[in-house]
């Protein structure tokens, strides 16, 4: 297996700071909107987001919860050994809101559209936006694109893109792991 470092800890927080712009430009005040991360890496980087805003953007009160999709998940009977559920917390009603779905790597877009059904029962958005560090732009399967996107790569079947955080949910870098077949 070989392994190479696609994002260092200098860039993510060039590309974070980025999209928090391409976000503020779109949302303004956050006072009808919501941030989702999708459980259970999405939250790391739903958590980098919100602290950033409150503290180099003077962004107060944002509405942020976070999703597990893993019974809404179409693969969900079909894996040998069960799927093991994170929690779900969302205090807010998400009717009439706009919702940022927070994930680290979009790749087919299952994880997505489970997490679309989840967010049911939660109301009915005005909006759904999905923000992405890393965009596997090939082999989707489902026709799902992000709204904003940290890095596009394009990447081979035999690869896996690899988002590693320390013990104390501090990023490291994002590593694009390839089998040899």
């Amino acid at each position: 297996m070989s392994s190479k470092k696609i994002m260092n800890s200098h860039e993510f927080k060039i590309i974070l700071k980025r999209l928090i712009n391409e976000i503020i430009e779109n949302h303004n005040d956050f006072s009808n909107t919501v941030l989702i991360g999708i459980q259970p890496r999405g939250t790391l980087l739903l958590n980098k987001i919100t602290n950033l805003l409150k503290s180099e953007f003077q962004v107060k009160n944002i509405a942020s919860g976070v999703l597990d999709i893993t019974f809404f998940r179409d693969d969900f009977r079909r894996r040998e050994h069960p799927l093991q559920a994170n929690a779900t917390s969302i205090n807010v009603l998400l009717e009439g809101k706009n919702v940022l779905l927070i994930d680290d790597v979009l790749y087919t877009g299952r994880s997505v559209r489970a997490a679309l059904t989840a967010l049911d029962h939660y109301g009915r958005p005005k909006k759904i936006e999905l923000l992405t560090l890393i965009d596997r732009r090939f082999r989707r399967e489902l026709p799902i694109q992000p709204t904003y996107k940290g890095k596009q790569i394009d990447t081979f079947e035999n690869e896996k893109v690899i988002v590693k955080w320390d013990e104390n949910d501090e990023f490291i870098a994002v590593l694009l792991e390839s089998t040899e077949n």
